[in-house]
């Protein structure tokens, strides 16, 4: 489970920040309330998804750490997509401010 706070990549989204943890009623009103992770996209702050906390589609997972990020050659970069690029971007320019939260 991830924090609030926490950056992660979104397969759908790229890289996001849990920006709150919020129980949410089911369109059919006889279930029970579902928790939702609130994601808000890094680059594009008008963009939120709603991704359930258990059994999501969509393929969360934590950022690549510094590390990771600066093994990865000219040659490699070039051949991933623009989500990918721009989490090595990001990891790459806040690691000092991530270590700091």
């Amino acid at each position: 489970m991830f924090e609030k706070k926490e950056y992660i990549y979104s397969e759908t989204m790229g890289v996001c920040k849990v920006a709150d943890i919020v129980k949410l009623s089911p369109n059919n009103r006889l279930g029970e309330p579902v928790w939702y992770y609130q994601l808000k996209s890094a680059f594009d702050k008008s963009k939120v998804a709603y991704i359930p906390v258990e059994n999501h589609q969509v393929s969360l997972r934590p950022l690549v750490t510094k590390e990771e990020a600066e093994g990865i050659s000219a040659e490699e970069a070039e051949k991933l997509d623009e989500k990918r690029k721009n989490e090595i971007r990001f990891v790459l320019e806040k690691a000092e401010d991530l270590k700091k939260k």
